[in-house]
């Protein structure tokens, strides 16, 4: 009832919550009000909820440090700051133990302001100023208010300032821009194209260049500056795609960085336009003109993956190499790097394959494609070199140190392949920059009877969702059994998705651990099996893998039957309605419309039989069907026109698009897991 109240907050589920929260007593009804006032303060009806807060806080006790700071929070909403102050004064002293002990001083703070007496707020914060909370934006925005209120604008602005230019993306940032505001402060054009900076980084484009064409015709800026600035709104325009070639040949000449970005712009648009030979002249005159710029780190990269995209081998080597060696610190280096290698095994160059191989291993060990490399340089140790001593080495580090990677479950195949043939050898010293994992001691029983865990059930059934990590990361012992904990309360209340989303976002590194090394539950609860009579039922009638079917749809939607994409697919395959009724229709299926996607059981049906449909296209070939399920065909179609592959693994790691690789792999690797996990009787 409290999940469905705060999802709905419709009129019926709140009287149905407060019905509950008067019938019941002690932790059961301050649970129920702790859900109303919750439900109450995302609805802004913040005297409600207070009240339903203080309900709480007499009802029970388990929950009454959350009454006390969330009933404060909703009083000060409420402008009714003497009431907070009541909940806030010595809140430490009555809940030791609180997951709020660090913000509660903030907001004492807040309701000292509220309450006309800013020196004492100014007093308690400052008191503060060397703790880590002094760090943390609510806290630098009440000092700020402190100072305000008190009249030393001088010292609010400083902060207020600095929050709007380095903490774009917070709600303080907002806040700070009114009080600016109200104090008659104008924040200056540098402080501005800071702030449109952090948010061009943090790619909000639509936004940065909003903030970009606010300021280009400030009168304090020099007409260089001004310029400058129009090409920065003219880059975010073009990551919307809404600029043009004929807007971009009239932006400003100008000199230094903001020459190299508007080189950079046309080459992007020269690229968007299949121009070939005008995309490589304006990069090469990069190179020669702007050899430190950032744009041409972003050009060389892009370069890359244009020609990448269009099979041309060389052509991509020659720019991704360029690039790492050019910025060897670049966020781009290390997949610019493997993109070398690759391509170089693709054209059958296998000694600069091999030494680039093992290179990316050296310089990049903590990268995505550290493991990748592990293999492809086994492989040719294996094939071309015939050194199988050595391919063992490298498999076998493979598998130590990523147990269940999908490249891992390669090594293990080639490893049996090898057996009988392989003399052992010295290790390479290469192998000695594999990091080796780390085991983060996992254990499968939760401590009944920590306090912190006890709350968290408890905040779950007040569906307060968003304290429950938190809560759980409290206990000084919850690195052991957090994540089982936090993925087993989602379970409890039906909530499969969370659950696994809760694990997949544990920060364990669960592909890097071999199975037994884990208690069975977690790796459970990251590879569940919800609908599965269902599912197993509709697989085998369409002659589908039901290990298959499953890997795929937690890929897809992680089991989230109502799951829409920004594409319009439905539901737990991800269908799209154009496919789901013309299956449909050739299924006889009575009463289709769209939204019986979201329900899994039709779902399922039209799924199974798109699936089987796709795999027939292909020929039964898995890694085919599975690139066009998430790309198309005619992407597929071309990857495979190459047709020199030695075999399928080739062509998986050749796909172009990052996104349809990873998936491939991931849903293959999936699979072993559930074979793993749930053996067939």
């Amino acid at each position: 009832m409290a999940q469905q109240l705060t999802a709905t907050r419709s009129a019926a589920a709140y009287a149905g919550v407060a019905a509950y929260a008067r019938q019941h007593t002690g932790e059961a009804s301050a649970a129920a009000y702790l859900a109303l006032g919750h439900a109450y303060m995302l609805d802004h009806r913040y005297s409600e909820a207070a009240d339903s807060f203080h309900k709480a806080a007499t009802a029970g006790t388990a929950l009454d440090d959350y009454a006390d700071y969330l009933g404060a929070q909703a009083l000060l909403q409420a402008g009714r700051g003497t009431e907070a102050y009541a909940l806030l004064d010595h809140f430490n002293d009555r809940h030791p133990d609180s997951i709020f002990n660090a913000q509660a001083p903030v907001l004492l703070a807040s309701s000292y302001i509220q309450q006309n007496n800013p020196q004492a707020a100014l007093k308690l914060l400052l008191s503060l100023s060397g703790n880590d909370i002094a760090t943390h934006n609510d806290f630098r925005y009440a000092l700020g208010r402190a100072y305000q209120t008190t009249g030393d604008n001088a010292h609010a602005a400083l902060i207020f300032r600095s929050l709007y230019t380095t903490q774009p993306l917070s709600f303080e940032a907002s806040q700070a821009r009114t009080q600016l505001r109200a104090i008659g402060v104008t924040l200056t054009a540098a402080e501005l194209k800071a702030h449109a900076d952090q948010l061009f980084n943090a790619k909000r484009y639509s936004e940065a260049a909003d903030e970009y064409h606010s300021i280009e015709h400030d009168s304090s800026l020099s007409a260089g500056d001004r310029d400058t600035l129009q090409l920065y709104a003219a880059v975010c325009d073009l990551r919307l795609k809404r600029l043009s070639s004929h807007q971009a040949e009239h932006l400003p000449e100008v000199t230094g960085d903001g020459a190299a970005l508007k080189q950079y712009i046309l080459a992007e648009l020269a690229r968007n336009d299949n121009d070939e030979s005008k995309h490589d002249a304006i990069v090469a005159n990069m190179v020669a003109e702007f050899p430190h710029s950032r744009w041409l780190e972003e050009a060389l990269y892009s370069s890359g993956n244009m020609y990448l995209l269009k099979q041309d081998a060389n052509h991509a080597i020659d720019n991704y190499s360029r690039l790492y060696k050019m910025f060897p610190s670049s966020t781009y280096a290390p997949s610019a790097h493997w993109r070398t290698a690759w391509l170089d095994y693709r054209t059958r160059n296998y000694p600069e394959a091999a030494r680039l191989m093992d290179e990316q291993i050296r310089l990049y060990p903590t990268s995505i494609e550290a493991s990748t490399a592990l293999y492809w340089r086994g492989r040719i140790y294996e094939d071309v070199e015939h050194d199988y001593g050595q391919a063992a080495n490298y498999y076998h580090a493979l598998t130590a140190n990523y147990a269940n990677y999908y490249y891992a479950i390669l090594a293990r195949e080639r490893l049996k392949a090898l057996t009988g043939h392989v003399p052992t050898i010295a290790p390479a010293a290469t192998l000695s920059s594999v990091p080796k994992y780390n085991d983060p001691d996992l254990t499968g029983d939760l401590p009944e009877n920590e306090p912190h865990l006890i709350k968290a059930r408890l905040l779950a059934n007040a569906a307060l969702n968003e304290y429950i990590a938190p809560e759980i990361q409290a206990s000084s012992t919850s690195s052991q059994w957090g994540a089982l904990a936090q993925a087993e309360i989602y379970t409890s209340y039906g909530e499969v998705t969370r659950a696994l989303q809760s694990m997949k976002h544990s920060d364990i590194s669960f592909y890097k651990m071999p199975i037994d090394q884990v208690p069975t539950i977690y790796w459970k609860l990251l590879f569940p099996q919800p609908y599965w009579s269902e599912l197993e039922a509709n697989a085998k009638k369409n002659g589908l893998d039901p290990y298959l079917v499953a890997s795929l749809i937690r890929q897809e939607t992680e089991f989230n039957p109502g799951a829409i994409s920004r594409a319009s697919a439905y539901g737990l395959m991800q269908l799209l309605p154009s496919v789901g009724k013309s299956i449909a229709h050739r299924e006889k299926m009575r009463g289709y419309s769209t939204t019986r996607l979201l329900d899994p059981s039709v779902n399922l049906e039209l799924g199974t039989v798109n699936l089987r449909s796709v795999l027939d296209r292909y020929s039964g070939q898995i890694e085919y069907a599975l690139a066009a399920y998430n790309a198309g065909d005619t992407p597929v179609r071309r990857w495979m026109s190459t047709g020199d592959y030695r075999d399928i693994h080739e062509f998986v790691e050749s796909i172009p698009y990052s996104e349809t690789r990873e998936y491939v792999q991931a849903i293959l690797r999936n699979r072993e897991m559930y074979r793993a996990l749930y053996p067939e009787k």
